[in-house]
């Protein structure tokens, strides 16, 4: 099996910063791409951004200019700096993984369990 693991979240005043982390563990062949999304009360779960194995970057227009993903691919973690925070960006942080693993050919999308974002005004 695969799990993904976020930490990093929490209180914030607005204008203040986070770094999340999501570590990859399990049975991991390769991963491809990686993302972080989000959800605040009462709405959809919304894409933030998204990183390939390769390196190439997606960010949602709310966040371009302040948030910034990257991901180490020898320890299967990708991180979300969150700069420049906004109390509309409070809700929870969720990463996925697009993996392939050892006992399953192609590959499988796995969540975290998310993580807290809160920015107080």
């Amino acid at each position: 099996q695969v799990q993904l693991v976020e930490s990093g979240g929490g209180l914030v005043q607005a204008g203040g910063s986070l770094r999340l982390s999501c570590a990859a563990s399990g049975s991991i062949f390769s991963i491809n791409t990686m993302g972080w999304y989000r959800q605040a009360p009462g709405k959809q779960r919304e894409l933030v951004a998204t990183i390939s194995n390769g390196g190439s970057t997606y960010y949602a227009d709310s966040v371009k200019g302040r948030f910034t993903i990257s991901r180490n691919n020898a320890e299967n973690t990708v991180y979300l700096q969150m700069n420049s925070l906004k109390p509309e960006d409070t809700a929870v942080y969720y990463c996925n993984a697009d993996v392939s693993t050892y006992y399953r050919a192609g590959y499988d999308v796995y969540w975290g369990q998310g993580t807290q974002v809160t920015v107080s005004s």
